[in-house]
């Protein structure tokens, strides 16, 4: 969660109370409908009961630019694409929406600490076709474990604000399971439509 460096709050319980004092004045940005910053900023709003005016963007590129130049208040960024941004100062990171505290910006607490229960990552998995066998999904599986454990992929990962989950395919099949339901009440509740 990043806010313009001018935004009168500057940790997440203020945001809150300031949302609740002047509710439908605070613009939201997301990359666009039904995007990760679009569904956490909406989860936010539910699990707060805060009034935030949705603003969708054509991605974001165009959304941080509004951020940083003061059309919009705040925006539930992927880190990859803010991180130089919050390093800079030209945005205030209020939160991070991992469920754990990021090597990268250890001083940014996580929402959880103030919305019990709020958690909104955006996470990477390789597939293949359901027919593979499954001694080659297995072999592709721990490829990619010995990758994602190698210190140059994960120092590469932690400088972008990133973390390597490796696991079984039955760990990313839970996830993607889990993760499809927390999303979709979501969207129902907020009654986000496809464009």
């Amino acid at each position: 969660m990043v806010v313009h460096p001018s935004f009168p709050t500057k940790t997440v319980p203020a945001f809150i109370a300031y949302a609740k004092a002047n509710p439908g004045n605070i613009n939201m940005a997301s990359a666009s409908r039904g995007t990760p910053s679009h569904v956490a900023g909406e989860l936010f709003k539910m699990m707060t009961g805060v009034n935030l005016m949705h603003v969708p963007y054509r991605g974001d590129a165009p959304a941080l630019t509004d951020l940083i130049g003061g059309q919009v208040q705040v925006y539930f960024s992927n880190m990859s694409t803010s991180i130089e941004y919050i390093r800079t100062g030209k945005l205030r990171a209020l939160a991070v929406s991992t469920a754990t505290r990021t090597e990268t910006l250890p001083g940014i607490p996580t929402m959880a600490e103030f919305v019990p229960g709020f958690e909104a990552s955006t996470w990477f998995g390789i597939g293949a076709p359901k027919s593979t066998p499954v001694e080659i999904i297995g072999k592709l599986n721990n490829a990619i474990n010995v990758a994602l454990a190698s210190p140059t992929v994960k120092a590469r990962l932690a400088d972008q604000g990133a973390i390597a989950l490796s696991g079984t395919p039955a760990d990313f099949g839970r996830l993607i399971a889990e993760d499809t339901e927390k999303w979709a009440k979501v969207i129902r509740a907020a009654n986000i439509k496809a464009e």
